[in-house]
């Protein structure tokens, strides 16, 4: 495998050019995280694969843990002992970045990918097919700078196929929707213009709904471990417990990511209203231009709901989404406010104690 394989192209090598003349050390060298298992990570370099991890220096200068590396960077290395082991020094400036909040009520960033051109949005045509969640990943993806496109798996299973396809389609006006199946070899070819050489897609979706098929599927090899699906409510169990890119035929890199019991947004960079296309379109002809689309006269969105031309089982997750969204936006808010005090009361400490050093150097 070269470094070119996975995605190393003019555009990266005038961004590490530029990153070069700023650097002290001319002897670091690019490279691309491939795999990430936490505290260390497989990175592709021109001289092949080694294993990498931060350097001190920048881990301490890392704040946030959106901030981290993560599948999909590339990033200024050290190589050591020939090349057996690396050192990560920098993070070259993303194009794109997949990321949510963590689970539970930790405020914090975890990126799910990054530098991805496309999204594969990923939902099972069994009992994982779920119209309302899928607009979760769809803001997601809008927010994250790549290209959505919404697979409906394990088409084989499902009878009706086509009119899943058109209800996906109503709620994800603009995205492209295909329905597959890698038991019966359905559906690849609709993928191709997607993972061509130097392309690079992430896959994303509830535990379940094939995700690892699709890689093993794409690939025509056996990547990744599949497990069968319970019966009863159609739930996977975590058969990724990484993250890790992978080489195509066609020449494409494609991400296989864990499975997610829940997607908590991160923030809204106007992922809502991309996602919401059809409500904000609407929104334009409300009499107020602060509608809220509840009770408001003139609202032409209730107009749409009430004349069935929107579903209002549609606007109620906008509505729920959108006091997600700003409920997540007042916690940062806090977090920072709560960082910069921090900082700012201990910044006297620091003085008087950097005073006292100097009188008793005097002295």
């Amino acid at each position: 495998m070269t470094i070119e394989q996975y995605g190393w192209n003019e555009t990266w090598i005038n961004k590490w050019n530029e990153l070069q003349q700023s650097l002290e050390n001319k002897a670091f060298v690019p490279g691309r995280i491939v795999g990430d298992f936490g505290s260390k990570y497989r990175v592709m370099t021109e001289t092949g694969e080694t294993w990498g991890e931060l350097a001190g220096r920048l881990r301490h200068t890392l704040t946030d843990s959106g901030d981290y590396p993560a599948i999909g960077d590339w990033v200024s290395l050290a190589l050591l002992d020939g090349g057996e082991h690396a050192v990560i020094h920098g993070v070259l400036p993303r194009q794109s970045v997949i990321s949510r909040k963590v689970a539970g009520n930790t405020n914090e960033e975890q990126i799910v990918a990054s530098n991805v051109d496309t999204l594969f949005l990923v939902s099972a045509l069994n009992d994982d097919f779920n119209v309302r969640r899928m607009e979760r990943y769809l803001i997601m993806a809008w927010n994250s700078g790549a290209n959505p496109v919404i697979l409906l798996t394990k088409a084989d299973l499902c009878d009706d196929a086509e009119s899943k396809i058109a209800e996906m389609e109503r709620a994800a006006p603009g995205v492209a929707v295909y329905a597959v199946s890698a038991l019966l070899g359905d559906g690849r070819d609709k993928l191709l213009p997607y993972i061509g050489s130097g392309q690079t897609v992430a896959l994303t979706g509830s535990s379940g709904c094939g995700k690892s098929t699709l890689v093993n599927w794409l690939s025509g090899a056996t990547l990744q471990l599949t497990q069968d699906v319970r019966e009863g409510d159609s739930r996977g169990r975590h058969t990724t417990t990484h993250r890790e890119l992978f080489i195509l035929p066609d020449g494409g890199i494609i991400v296989d990511t864990p499975g997610m019991r829940e997607l908590q947004l991160w923030e809204d960079e106007g992922g809502l209203d991309l996602a919401f296309g059809d409500i904000s379109s609407l929104a334009a002809d409300c009499r107020f231009s602060d509608c809220r689309h509840e009770r408001e006269e003139g609202c032409a969105v209730l107009t749409a709901v009430s004349t069935g031309v929107l579903e209002e089982k549609r606007l109620l997750n906008y509505r729920k989404t959108q006091k997600e969204l700003l409920y997540q936006s007042s916690k940062e808010v806090k977090q920072k406010r709560k960082t910069a005090a921090a900082a700012t009361k201990a910044a006297p400490s620091r003085s008087r104690n950097s005073g006292w050093r100097r009188e008793l150097e005097e002295y």
